[in-house]
């Protein structure tokens, strides 16, 4: 952050495309986040199965829910990494590895395979969306309420892709600096 305009400062050398790819990753994972916040709060969201049915909710399965979307969320703000300096150098306030440098490899290597792992688990899944076993099941949402889950939920078939681009321009970027260790 610079003092005089209050605006934080990127990390040199990080493009527009990687930028808004990092972001994007990010954000991809909110609206299924809220959808199934909404539901630990009590939200009927049209399921009628045993875990998911509206007369659980609010109740100790909504820990759960809240969980695993700020669980997920957290994941996807790591995206957020491959552009900006905490992503380069552990940040000072570590105990006893801040200030030290972050091996490109160290990144590239786990954000390359989340991005491969999420992008074959999406696509996956969406293919198999309307199963027995998913969306089709009698206890699933119908009319409305299904089309509000699945447009909450297609967001996360960029996710991958996205923190894919992000991954690549790091690599790119960080190797022509001459610090990939």
């Amino acid at each position: 952050m610079t003092a005089a305009t209050g605006r934080l400062v990127g990390v040199p050398g990080v493009s527009r495309t990687a930028r808004w790819a990092a972001h994007a990753a990010a954000l991809t994972l909110v609206p299924s986040g809220v959808w199934r916040i909404a539901i630990a709060f009590g939200w009927d969201s049209g399921f009628t199965d045993e875990f998911l049915g509206p007369d659980n909710f609010p109740g100790m399965g909504s820990w759960y829910l809240i969980g695993l979307s700020l669980f997920a969320e957290a994941l996807g703000l790591l995206a957020l990494g491959l552009i900006h300096r905490w992503g380069e150098v552990i940040p000072r306030w570590v105990p006893g590895l801040g200030g030290r440098g972050i091996p490109v490899l160290a990144a590239v290597i786990p954000a390359s395979l989340g991005a491969l792992a999420v992008t074959l688990i999406t696509f996956l899944s969406a293919g198999n969306w309307n199963s027995v076993e998913n969306m089709g099941a009698p206890t699933s949402p119908q009319g409305g309420m299904y089309w509000v889950m699945t447009a909450c939920y297609v967001p996360l078939l960029a996710w991958g892709p996205l923190l894919a681009v992000a991954t690549v321009a790091y690599y790119r970027r960080r190797r022509g600096s001459g610090v990939v260790r």
